[in-house]
């Protein structure tokens, strides 16, 4: 079995159980992280079909339809997403209370735990599904 580079080897005193837990917490944020990613398409998307809105509208006035432009735009061009908020200030909100003390705790309890260390369960799972002597697998 190969050993783990000094920069992925596991602190001094550092139980199975603390790596798992720690592993844990990383997975969360991974997932929270994922749901920011989303959070963001959201906000993107939301900003391109108000954008194809506006398109519309114009389109519809070339064709000689104010009155529907008219009920199209007071409808719909500009809308919030959420009661007096627009979806850049959803994912501010996001960021602000939740997922900037997401990071910020899951960052504090590796540092204090593991030396800062990321991923040492998945380091040590690597050194672990090692196969010997076959491209690709080493450190």
């Amino acid at each position: 079995m190969d050993e783990l580079p000094s920069e992925l080897k596991r602190p001094d005193g550092v139980s199975d159980e603390t790596v798992e837990a720690v592993g844990a917490l990383r997975m969360a944020l991974e997932t929270v992280i994922r749901a920011r990613g989303a959070l963001y398409e959201f906000h993107q998307l939301t900003g391109k079909g108000d954008n194809e809105v506006e398109r519309a509208v114009e389109l519809l006035r070339h064709a000689g339809h104010d009155d529907v432009a008219d009920e199209v735009e007071a409808t719909l061009f500009g809308r919030n997403v959420n009661e007096r908020r627009w979806s850049f200030q959803i994912v501010e909100d996001y960021d602000r209370t939740y997922y900037e003390p997401f990071v910020a705790t899951e960052r504090a309890a590796r540092e204090r735990l593991l030396d800062g260390r990321r991923h040492q369960r998945e380091a040590e799972m690597k050194r672990d599904e090692l196969t010997p002597r076959s491209e690709g697998h080493g450190f």
